[in-house]
């Protein structure tokens, strides 16, 4: 009889066979009603797998009941999943030459890619919607119907959708399963799937489709483009409303549409995934650049510069040719093969190089704002977040192997002050292990990780492990905030390489006076700066604080009579450091300041003959507040002030 142990650690055992819903029932009819599927583990710690509701019980188990008012991923995995198959048989049902691709649940919904020569487009989601309605209303159950795998790959031969074979060829196991929306004797929907699924179609209460796209098998463009349908799904209505809130406010956030009205930068096919930086778009750069290097200056770095265009067989050495090779721009001259800079590490090495190192040059902590470049997919390109051409803000540490949790220990230091400058309070910590594909022996991995590990845990920071996701020359710890819409950015990481200094030949003379290879620790903050400004410019919907803000202050006169004063103020904010404009034009004193507003400059300076005569500036925030009049000396000191508090009212 399996034993069941539940979250609160009361255990009991229950007949063979036995499923989540049995249990559910046991504790309690509500319960029972309530549940969507279960969650089990050997152990109750490591290796959770989510399974149907009905599905039996795998022998002694550690159980979570997943329920229907849950938010949590795991419920949302199912109920998501679940919605894609209703979504699929609609589309099938109002379009029979639809064939079905690959359905998958992803982070806020699910999409399902579909062969159709008819477009599907977003004036055909309400009756498509409309027919997952009655889907749902239906009340079908979800049956898991298990096949050996012969059976199955003849099953979805017969079929014929190419996909569908192609999808079954590539599953791992020696049983295929599906699923049919309805009971088995009466098959109305089916479809190859692993699961898992809610009980039946009526546990699915908030769903709404939000888009179209096109999208490649495999993501081969060579491939016939298919249709992605994107939609989402929730618990409750409630939970939905508050999400389809967030993604109207992400739209008015959108760095792309933003980048244009606030005139801060553009792309275009002349150079595509390559960034086109104007003024004020390129002073705000620069600000964080400014920001980063004194901060990196505090910490013992040394800046350096390397070429962006470097031989091949210095990239076969380091691993990246075998690695990164589709990704590297390549270029030949007199018979030999270059490529424009992936990345820094190696180039980096190659300074650490020059000239005999000693134990007691180490730490070497060397940092460069590394121009680099990769050949992205152009299906991918989005915006300042997914580009080709890109700057990182690199640097890499040169230790001994006693060093390394220090060195770490301080980098994650340097990176909570960092975010916490910029806004960011909410940071999550991933620890990264060994991948299938690594160079390096496992007693090298070992140590790596155990020194990334150790490291946190002295630094008292809660992590996650992520098994299997570090780079291919060492685990990492990857650094995420969360933004004001609770969406989590992957910024900083630090990673740890007993291998590429040594591919390298890069040597130190130890206190034994023998030669040893250094640990390298890869580390970035912000990543890259075109991905963290975009970030930046979502977070503040481009109203940046006054320390960040491009332009900080506008002078705007009320009439021709205040321009001499208004120069005066426009030359005195400008000694004092402060990034200032002049509005002089003969326009009314309402439409300046609303320009300025629209332009989300932070304060707006009013002067006028009253303001001259009494050396005062009346001044206004970009939210159309008029905070009053003041002597400038005062406005100054408050300007000063909260640009060095970054904003911060503590």
């Amino acid at each position: 009889m399996p034993s069941v142990t539940l979250p609160d650690g009361k255990s009991k055992d229950y007949p063979e066979g036995a499923t989540t819903y049995d249990v559910a029932k046991n504790i309690g009819s509500g319960l029972a009603r309530a549940a969507l599927a279960g969650r089990i583990s050997a152990d109750g710690t490591n290796d959770w797998e989510t399974i149907d509701l009905h599905g039996p019980l795998p022998g002694d188990r550690h159980l979570r009941i997943l329920t229907d008012s849950g938010d949590d991923a795991d419920t949302l995995y199912v109920i998501r999943h679940s919605t894609a198959h209703v979504m699929a048989e609609a589309i099938c049902k109002l379009y029979p030459q639809a064939k079905l691709v690959y359905g998958p649940p992803i982070e806020d919904g699910f999409y399902y890619d579909i062969d159709l020569d008819e477009p599907i487009t977003p004036e055909a989601f309400p009756k498509i919607e409309s027919e997952m309605r009655k889907i749902i209303k239906e009340n079908r159950p979800f049956t898991r119907v298990h096949m050996s795998r012969a059976e199955g790959l003849e099953k979805v031969r017969q079929e014929g959708n190419p996909y569908k074979i192609d999808n079954a060829e590539r599953a791992e196991g020696e049983a295929l399963s599906f699923y049919i929306t309805g009971e088995r004797s009466g098959v109305d929907f089916e479809d190859l799937c692993r699961g898992p699924h809610l009980p039946a179609t009526g546990k699915i209460k908030a769903f709404k489709l939000l888009q179209v796209s096109g999208a490649y098998w495999h993501g081969d463009q060579n491939e016939k483009q298919l249709q992605r349908v994107y939609g989402t799904a929730f618990a409750t209505k409630k939970q939905l409303e508050e999400h389809l809130h967030r993604l109207e406010e992400a739209r008015k956030r959108d760095h792309r549409r933003l980048g244009t009205q606030l005139d801060l930068f553009h792309l275009q096919d002349e150079s595509p995934g390559a960034v086109f930086w104007h003024p004020k778009g390129w002073a705000l750069y620069q600000i964080v650049v400014s920001y980063i290097r004194e901060l990196l200056g505090r910490n013992g770095y040394q800046e350096i510069n390397t070429p962006m265009i470097v031989d091949r067989g210095l990239w076969e050495k380091s691993g990246h040719w075998d690695k990164f090779r589709e990704h590297m721009f390549v270029t030949e001259t007199e018979a030999h093969d270059f490529a424009i800079k992936p990345m820094n590490c190696p180039g980096h090495i190659l300074v650490f190089k020059q000239g005999l190192k000693s134990y007691r040059d180490l730490p070497l902590r060397l940092a460069e704002f590394g121009s680099c470049h990769r050949n992205e997919p152009s299906g991918t390109l989005h915006g300042l977040m997914r580009v080709r051409a890109f700057t990182q803000d690199d640097g890499h540490i040169f230790c001994t192997e006693a060093q390394v949790g220090e060195e770490v220990a301080r980098f994650c230091e340097l990176v909570k002050t960092t975010y916490r400058d910029f806004g960011f309070d909410d940071i999550t910590v991933k620890l990264s292990t060994r991948p299938q594909q690594r160079v390096g022996a496992d007693q090298v991995w070992d140590k790596s990780e155990a020194a990334l590990q150790g490291a946190l845990e002295h630094m008292k920071m809660d992590y996650e492990m992520a098994p299997g996701e570090g780079a291919f020359y060492g685990p990492k710890i990857d650094f995420n905030v969360r933004d004001c819409l609770n969406r989590s950015w992957q910024l900083g990481t630090i990673q740890v390489d007993f291998s590429m200094p040594g591919r390298l030949g890069a040597k130190f003379i130890g206190e034994d006076n023998t030669a040893h290879v250094p640990v390298m620790l890869h580390r970035a903050i912000c990543g890259s700066l075109e991905r963290f400004l975009g970030v930046l410019i979502e977070q503040y919907a481009g109203a940046f604080p006054l320390w960040l803000a491009p332009i900080q202050v506008i002078v705007a006169t009320v009439s021709e009579k205040s321009v001499a004063y208004a120069r005066e103020v426009h030359g005195w904010l400008v000694d004092h450091g402060l990034r200032t404009v002049l509005d002089i034009s003969s326009d009314r004193i309402g439409p300046k300041k609303q320009r300025a507003r629209d332009q989300k400059i932070p304060y707006i300076l009013v002067v006028g003959e009253q303001e001259a005569a009494e050396n005062m500036v009346n001044v206004n925030n970009c939210d159309g507040v008029t905070m009053g009049s003041y002597p400038f000396e005062q406005f100054v000191r408050g300007c000063v002030e909260e640009i060095a508090s970054r904003g911060r009212k503590e």
